[in-house]
């Protein structure tokens, strides 16, 4: 019985009835504890680890049930000294399958939950965040290109709505008896009311530079109108609330901010690296939710910034990795 079963053809080799190559084939959502030193402190980070790989037309499948395997031994080979740079294990993994499936292209992504230590604005307690840090790398025998990613939560003020307030606000302090200038000055001290989104932004970075990733949260943060804080003490919900309300924005505001702030404090980024920003707020008043999204190389977008014509090159997150 052995000697049959180490006879048996092995199937994903073999020609498939369609000779038709596949985009992608793989794994989705494999669940892997990853080991992390920070701050002197050991670390265990709950990652999701999608991959793909290009399949042949002479090639009928993949070997999905090594994928986990192949997996644990990328992660076992790693040595992390510092932090979790997702975006280095991400590329080790896509090198790695790359190698033993025998694949022409492989391609990784994976989702750590990270916590971030903060000081509420106020009070200054101590209180943790989590965000999601993202790796993405695509691996070739002769080339890898990689990014990393954030996603962070905060606070949009819709602007649209508060420019109505106001106008409602300006006309019922008319029919009050104060004059102009009075009215002005009044709208100008008090924040006004408006209708907030819970906003969410993804920033993508895709670089051989090293980035900190708690940089980009803040980047993310503020391109909203206010970050949040899973603890609050009341000055410090004060503070929160009127920060938005002084700092109103658009989903298209978040994204057009996240990537001039990342432009300037990541100057050394080269023309052929690569940028995303996405934004999605979650409505209050709606039913639907709102999404703004920019992506292109850091040339592509250095040029519209500095001229302001518009760029009809937008260079896509897969080509770029494909380059």
């Amino acid at each position: 019985m052995a000697g049959r079963l180490a006879a048996e053809p092995d199937l994903q080799a073999s020609r498939p009835e369609v000779r038709l190559g596949l985009s992608r084939v793989g794994v989705t959502g494999v669940e892997k504890a990853v080991r992390m030193q920070h701050d002197g402190r050991d670390a265990l980070v709950s990652a999701v680890v999608d991959c793909y790989v290009d399949l042949d037309p002479d090639q009928k499948g993949v070997h999905m049930s090594r994928f986990p395997e192949l997996f644990g031994e990328a992660i076992d080979e790693l040595v992390i000294p510092e932090k979790l740079l997702v975006e280095e294990l991400a590329e080790h993994i896509a090198s790695h399958i790359v190698e033993r499936q025998r694949a022409c292209r492989a391609e990784v992504s994976i989702r750590a939950r990270y916590p971030i230590e903060r000081t509420t604005p106020v009070t200054g307690l101590q209180t943790q965040e989590l965000v999601t840090l993202i790796g993405i790398a695509a691996a070739t025998p002769t080339a890898s290109r990689r990014v990393v990613g954030v996603e962070a939560t905060g606070i949009n003020a819709c602007p649209c709505a508060q420019g109505l307030v106001r106008e409602r606000s300006a006309e019922r302090l008319g029919e009050a008896g104060f004059r102009t200038p009075d009215i002005d000055r009044i709208l100008d001290l008090v924040p006004l009311a408006t209708h907030n989104q819970r906003g969410r932004g993804l920033l993508y970075l895709g670089t051989r530079l090293r980035i900190d990733a708690e940089t980009l949260v803040e980047l993310v943060e503020r391109s909203m109108s206010s970050p949040v804080y899973e603890l609050l003490k009341r000055p410090d919900e004060l503070f929160v609330v009127e920060h938005a309300h002084l700092s109103p924005r658009f989903v298209e505001d978040s994204v057009r901010l996240m990537i001039r702030y990342a432009l300037a404090e990541h100057a050394g980024l080269a023309d052929d690296d690569f940028v995303l920003a996405r934004q999605v707020n979650y409505e209050t008043i709606h039913n639907h939710d709102v999404l703004a999204e920019r992506f292109g190389t850091v040339g592509e977008l250095r040029r519209e910034l500095e001229t302001g014509e518009h760029s009809t090159v937008h260079t896509e997150l897969r080509d770029w990795l494909a380059a």
